[in-house]
């Protein structure tokens, strides 16, 4: 499969809603419990420094998408943060390793010095085993920081990258 990450269009929405929400459905990810709607979501991709659109390139159907923003601010401004979503049925085929990839190069280009990933849940190997393969370094371990769909806690694991 042959993937183009182009920048979120508002023509996009519907579909980057659609792909958010299975991982809010799926509640073992993202710290988010509320779904996205059409103008909460429009509001949410628009606001942050950079959402990135991923697209097969043959037919262009969007299959994930990333958003990249200030992990904080002032003196910590220059430290950033991203999420990925990737569409249900073609998880596994390396559509996250491309938006990861397209994500450190924009937010270095973006002029971010560091990318910082919060809540990395213990139990997303995937996601752990694509972040040691890029060099991302983990900072330890935060015993039940997240509040899985069936009401128990998991670790997080907090991960950072120098641009």
């Amino acid at each position: 499969m042959n993937i183009q990450i182009r920048p979120f269009k508002k023509e996009d929405t519907a579909q980057a809603i659609a792909i958010w929400n299975q991982v809010v459905e799926d509640g073992v990810a993202f710290p988010q419990l509320d779904y996205l709607t059409g103008q909460t979501g429009l509001e949410f991709f628009e606001s942050q420094s950079f959402t990135g659109i991923a697209c097969e390139e043959e037919t262009g159907a969007i299959i994930g998408l990333y958003i990249l923003h200030p992990n904080n601010v002032g003196r910590c401004g220059h430290i950033c943060n991203a999420s990925y979503a990737v569409k249900k049925d073609i998880r596994g085929q390396h559509v996250g390793e491309h938006l990861v990839k397209h994500c450190l190069a924009k937010a270095e280009e973006i002029g971010f010095g560091i990318l910082q990933f919060n809540a990395v849940v213990r139990s997303n190997t995937a996601a752990l085993a694509l972040y040691q393969k890029l060099g991302f370094v983990p900072l330890g371990i935060i015993p039940k920081g997240f509040l899985m769909k069936d009401g128990s806690y998991e670790d997080i694991i907090p991960h950072y990258h120098v641009l």
